[in-house]
């Protein structure tokens, strides 16, 4: 048992590596101007080989800045570098978090509290703009509804835009922060998700009420959400992965 955990550390290990790896890369090409807002990075099979490592890490990495709000994947289109100023060292809220050991229950706590009042505040303060990103990460979600990394990417996407609408820069800062340490917690676990159906039909009453401008119901709707988004990822965390097959060895070739 103590070699598994030693293995399962490891490969953790390096799953971080390899995406700081990317993160740094990808940092410096925006810092000297390689990549600017709204570029498209080159095709994964070309920018993994460029990077000399796995087209899955490459993956690992990009869904991280995505999740940062660096760059953004647009499902059958190619991933682009945000509009918006790219920011790094966001994930403070996860390092404490693990300083700390920062509860699920409490950062579902944390969430509640302020993602009812941006839904509702989205509601009435949001533009059509706003209306347009929030309809185009649905549209996402439902295109990748049998990818969970990918699907998670853009779920995070879908309340970042919430904060952005509700007209209040210092809340939205403060989401972007919890973003960030939401993504690194349910990236580990989203793939043994069992519904997304149903969080996905969540999302689309969240937008519904929003898009209406109902601030009641849109509260109502994020609030049932975060409720069954906390059950279910409880029980994300209690079902262990399943490990993957050894393939059988090769038998010598007989001359």
């Amino acid at each position: 048992m103590e070699l598994v955990a030693m293995h399962v550390d490891n490969a953790k290990i390096l799953d971080s590596q390899l995406t700081s790896q990317v993160v740094n890369y990808i940092r410096a090409k925006i810092e000297d101007g390689t990549l600017r807002r709204g570029d498209r990075i080159p095709p994964e099979r070309e920018f993994a080989k460029e990077l000399k490592i796995s087209r899955a890490s490459l993956r690992m990495g990009i869904g991280y800045l995505a999740a940062m709000g660096v760059m953004k994947v647009r499902h059958g289109v190619g991933t682009f570098v945000e509009d918006g100023p790219a920011e790094f060292g966001r994930s403070a809220l996860g390092l404490l978090g693990a300083l700390h050991g920062f509860k699920s229950w409490q950062m579902f706590e944390v969430r509640n509290l302020l993602e009812t009042t941006l839904a509702a505040l989205a509601a009435e303060r949001g533009s059509e703009e706003h209306f347009t990103v929030l309809a185009e990460e649905l549209a996402e979600m439902y295109a990748t509804i049998d990818d969970p990394a990918e699907y998670l990417i853009h779920d995070v996407r879908f309340h970042r835009t919430i904060a952005q609408a509700s007209g209040n820069p210092i809340l939205a800062a403060v989401m972007e922060t919890i973003s960030t340490a939401l993504y690194e917690e349910r990236r580990q676990t989203a793939e043994r998700a069992k519904d997304r159906k149903s969080s996905l039909e969540a999302h689309r009453e969240i937008y519904r009420a929003i898009r209406t401008g109902n601030p009641v119901e849109a509260r109502k709707a994020m609030e049932r959400h975060l409720q069954s988004a906390e059950s279910e990822q409880a029980t994300e965390k209690s079902v262990r992965p399943r490990r993957k097959p050894r393939e059988p060895k090769a038998k010598p070739v007989s001359a």
